[in-house]
């Protein structure tokens, strides 16, 4: 089990980076929805901070759970239309 665990911890991680180096702000940067997308990509971007720092401590469940939190807000931000992702990614669930 703790191979799995670091296995699935790892590629959580790299799909949280891929899924912010893909994703860029679809929505004016003056508008409501423009601070959301802000406040979602922040949000992405600590808890792909958190996850690092709890992989480096040996922690991996608690790194596990950040970098799928991260990916859940920016997922969500993506499926709302505050983000603009490539048509051929796979990262996100679109429709």
């Amino acid at each position: 089990m703790p191979a799995e665990l670091a296995e699935k911890t790892d590629r959580y991680g790299r799909m949280l980076e891929d899924a912010l180096a893909a994703a860029t702000i679809a929505v004016p940067s003056e508008t409501p929805l423009g601070d959301a997308a802000v406040d979602i990509e922040e949000m992405a971007i600590s808890y792909l901070e958190d996850g690092h720092h709890f992989r480096e401590n040996d922690d991996p469940v608690n790194a596990l759970a950040s970098f799928s939190y991260g990916y859940g807000w920016l997922d969500a931000g993506v499926r709302m239309g505050l983000f603009d992702v490539p048509e051929e990614t796979d990262l996100f669930t679109m429709e």
